[in-house]
């Protein structure tokens, strides 16, 4: 699977942190540590800015005959640029949504327009129930939903049964870059290689490993990906990539009026234009990074590579020292790959659980403390049945992000031994 370099400079994570006004809060005296990401990040100031400055002077709808409704066009351009740089795309296989769930359930809708009684749809135990319900549905047309199931000591995706559940009969198979309960980081080139090989269309939800590394759709070959720019520092909203042949070809559920032009055959409605200025805002963050950690990158897609490389980096190491540091904890169980070699493996999210203590009575003790995590099953519903913690309150989830720090982690596996007892 593509993954960033390991060999660039360090971030400077003291001015990494001054760019996150949210960053300097505090909770009975002591500063919040937000290990909160896989549920959202925060964001830097460039992008409250972004948003505020487009409602001050640019708010309109687009293509009338005036000032700020031609800004307004150039501010949705800018994104479809940004965003095409993000993804290594073209600016016209950029969709905007409000989410990605309604992206997902509108071209699940599409596809589903071309399927029926012997199609059959790939799914997984380990995925976000967005990449799973929006398929689910095409059942009523007739349609086979078949389940890969997971590795339980690892919670990796059974890649034999990945193989074997995918035949000739097979029309799509969705699957996540990255779980969002777990942390694991599966092989999409080798689940798109698969894929293809029997005809059948790839669906990438890229939502939570957006904001630990580089993303190149044209390197992967696949059909749809799809993630939310407030789980990589923007606003909250939903970015779908297309190949130009499917968006083409596809018919999307659309209004008269709206353009059969892609990709705004695909978007419903008026855009959120304000967060459409914080998405450009947040990516330029991004290569920002970047440049502070290699002068040479000469491109916006060069300085994002470079900017994800010293993230992963940096979350390498957070993630090493929070992992050593649960595993010693008496009465935790810990789900998802464990061992400290296999980092590129993982994102820097895990989740636990202690003896004697639920994930609800943890996160709430630890949220008095300043530290926020989240409890339950964060919508991985498949996942935390599969493993039979859904009707026990799922998992306590320690999710990691680039703006955390060495000493946060320490603190909050201290305030966590301390709890446990």
């Amino acid at each position: 699977m593509p993954t960033a370099q390991t060999d660039s400079a360090a971030l400077d994570i003291a001015r990494v942190r001054s760019q996150f006004p949210s960053l300097t809060q505090t909770v009975a005296g002591q500063p919040a540590v937000f290990l909160d990401g896989p549920g959202g990040t925060q964001v830097p100031q460039r992008v409250i800015d972004a948003i505020s400055d487009y409602l001050r002077n640019s708010n309109a709808n687009t293509c009338g005959a005036y000032a700020t409704s031609q800004r307004t066009n150039s501010v949705i351009a800018d994104a479809r640029s940004a965003i095409a740089d993000f993804f290594g795309c073209a600016q016209d296989e950029v969709v905007f949504g409000p989410n990605m769930t309604t992206l997902t359930f509108a071209v699940s809708r599409s596809i589903g327009r071309e399927l029926g009684l012997g199609d059959e749809i790939v799914l997984t135990h380990l995925d976000h129930d967005a990449n799973v319900s929006p398929w689910r549905a095409l059942e009523e047309r007739g349609v086979t939903i078949r389940f890969v199931d997971i590795n339980e000591d690892d919670c990796t995706l059974n890649m034999a049964d990945l193989a074997q559940k995918i035949s000739s009969r097979t029309r799509v198979v969705a699957v996540g870059y990255a779980s969002n309960a777990v942390g694991t980081i599966n092989d999409v080139s080798e689940i798109i290689r698969l894929a293809h090989q029997k005809g059948a269309l790839a669906y990438i939800d890229a939502v939570h490993y957006a904001p630990h590394g580089p993303i190149d759709v044209r390197a992967l070959d696949c059909d749809f990906l799809v993630c939310s720019s407030y789980k990589f520092f923007g606003p909250h909203m939903g970015i779908l990539y297309g190949k130009r042949e499917h968006l083409q070809r596809l018919q999307p559920y659309k209004l008269r009026a709206n353009t059969n032009a892609i990709p705004n055959r695909w978007e419903w409605g008026t855009l959120n234009h304000e967060c459409i200025a914080g998405i450009t805002a947040c990516v330029d963050y991004l290569a920002e990074l970047g440049r502070q950690v290699d002068r040479s990158a000469s491109t916006r897609r060069a300085a994002l590579v470079a900017g994800y490389a010293a993230i992963q980096q940096h979350e390498h190491g957070l993630a090493e020292t929070l992992i050593r540091g649960l595993l010693v904890i008496p009465g935790l169980k810990f789900y998802g790959i464990r061992d400290v070699g296999k980092l590129d493996r993982r994102c820097p999210t895990v989740a636990v659980r202690i003896a004697g203590h639920t994930p609800l009575e943890l996160a709430t003790t630890l949220g008095e403390r300043g530290f926020f995590t989240w409890d339950g099953n964060y919508y991985a519903l498949n996942l935390t049945e599969r493993l039979d913690v859904e009707k026990d309150g799922g998992f306590l989830r320690i999710g990691l992000a680039h703006y955390n720090t060495a000493e946060e982690v320490q603190r909050f596996l201290s305030a966590l031994r301390e709890i446990a007892g």
